[in-house]
C-alpha cells in the first residue's frame, strides 16, 4: 500500500507540473527556468517508472536546454506544402550513388561470415541489413554527436510531442541502468543512436548481442549492429524468401482506376495513399505489368503498385516486406532506396 501511494503521489506531481507548463502551450518562451521546472516533473516520472536513483542523480543536475534541437524539429520538411510530392529520381541519385554502393559491397564482403549466420537465424537478407546500415550512418562513418539525453529532454519540454520524447528520454536513462555509458549516448538531434540509429526504446527492446560478449554494442560492434538490425526486421514481420519488390513497366493504356487503393492507413497515410490496392502477382501480370531486369515473385505473392515519378517512369511492385522497411522509416523514398541499394550491393 505504501509503495502504491508513493507512486501515485509522484504521478500527481508529474501531472501537476506538466499541466502548469502545458497551459502556456508549446509556443511558450523556451527559457532555462521553464526547462528546469519541467525537469523536476521529468525526474519524478523517471523514478516512478523504475529508473535508479543513482542514474537520476548523475544525469539531471547537468541537463540544460538545447534550443537548437527544438529549432531543427520545427524545421522538418512537409509543413509548407503538404500536397506537393517531389520526384524520386533526385533522391535516388543522392542515396543510391556509386560511392555508397561501392562501400556497401565492401562491407557486404567483409561481413559475410556474420551476415550469413544472421540471415540463417532471421530470414532477413544480408543485403537488406547492409543497406539499412548504409542509409542510416553510411556504414558507421557518421552516427551523430548530439547529447541524446539533453536533446530528448529539450524536445520533451518543447511540448508538441511530449509523450514521445519524454518516453524516449526515460528509455535512455534505462540504457544507462543497463550498463550503456553516458559517452555512448550520442546521436542525432532527434534521439537516434548507434550504427542502426535506434531510438532508446528500440534499443531496449530489440538490440542484440551478436558477438557473444554479453553486450549489445550498436556503436562499435559490427556483429551487434547487424544482429540488431536483423532482429528489428523479424519483429516488424519480415517474410523470409520474399523480395521487397521489383521494378516494373506499366502499359501506356493502363487503367489505374481499377487498382485504386480505397483504404486509409491509420499510420503514415500520405505514404500509403500513393500505393495501389493489393493484387496477386498473377493478377498484375494479367494486367500487363512486366518486370525490368529481375523476374517477378511467385504468382501467389501479394503486391501493391507504386509509381514514385508518375506515369511513364519506372514503377515498382511492392510486397509486404516493403512495409517492413517502412516500419524502420515511414518514407517511400527511404524504403525504395534501401531496397535498391540492397539489390545493387548483392550484384
Amino acid at each position: 500500500m505504501g509503495g502504491t501511494s508513493k507512486t501515485a503521489r509522484l504521478r500527481n506531481l508529474v501531472i501537476g507540473v506538466v499541466a502548469m507548463l502545458a497551459g502556456s502551450g508549446p509556443a511558450a518562451a523556451q527559457d532555462d527556468a521553464g526547462f528546469q521546472a519541467y525537469m523536476v516533473a521529468l525526474r519524478q516520472q523517471a523514478l516512478a517508472e523504475g529508473v535508479s536513483t543513482r542514474t537520476v542523480n548523475a544525469v539531471f543536475p547537468g541537463l540544460t536546454l538545447n534550443q537548437r534541437v527544438i529549432d531543427l524539429d520545427r524545421q522538418q520538411p512537409g509543413a509548407a506544402n503538404p500536397s506537393a510530392v517531389p520526384a524520386f529520381a533526385p533522391y535516388r541519385s543522392q542515396h543510391v550513388d556509386a560511392a555508397r554502393i561501392a562501400r556497401g559491397r565492401q562491407t557486404y564482403q567483409a561481413q559475410r561470415y556474420r551476415l550469413q549466420r544472421i540471415e540463417q537465424q532471421t530470414g532477413v537478407p544480408e543485403s537488406i541489413m547492409v543497406a539499412i546500415w548504409g542509409h542510416e550512418t553510411n556504414y558507421g562513418s557518421y552516427t551523430g554527436n548530439f547529447d541524446l539525453l539533453r536533446s530528448l529532454a529539450s524536445l520533451a519540454y518543447e511540448g508538441r510531442r511530449r509523450s514521445l520524447f519524454a518516453g524516449e528520454f526515460i528509455a535512455g536513462l534505462k540504457m544507462l541502468d543497463r550498463g550503456v555509458t553516458r559517452e555512448q549516448l550520442k546521436g542525432s538531434w532527434a534521439g537516434a543512436t548507434g550504427n542502426p540509429q535506434f531510438l532508446p526504446s528500440i534499443y531496449l527492446r530489440l538490440a542484440r548481442d551478436g558477438d557473444g560478449d554479453g553486450r549489445a554494442d550498436i556503436w562499435k560492434s559490427a556483429a551487434d549492429t547487424l544482429a540488431s538490425i536483423g532482429n528489428y526486421f523479424v519483429d516488424a514481420g519480415w517474410r523470409a524468401g520474399q523480395p521487397w519488390g521489383v521494378a516494373v513497366n506499366v502499359p501506356a493504356a493502363f487503367d489505374r482506376s481499377q487498382v485504386r487503393n480505397r483504404l486509409v492507413s491509420p499510420r503514415c497515410p500520405r505514404v500509403f495513399e500513393r500505393h495501389s490496392g493489393w493484387r496477386t502477382i498473377a493478377e498484375w501480370r494479367a494486367l500487363g505489368i512486366t518486370p525490368q531486369g529481375r523476374s517477378l515473385p511467385a504468382d501467389s505473392v501479394m503486391a501493391t503498385l507504386l509509381e514514385p515519378d508518375g506515369q511513364g517512369a519506372t514503377a515498382y511492385l511492392l510486397t509486404s516486406n516493403y512495409r517492413v522497411i517502412l516500419d524502420y522509416n515511414c518514407s517511400n523514398f527511404y524504403a525504395l532506396s534501401v531496397g535498391l541499394l540492397a539489390d545493387a550491393v548483392e550484384r
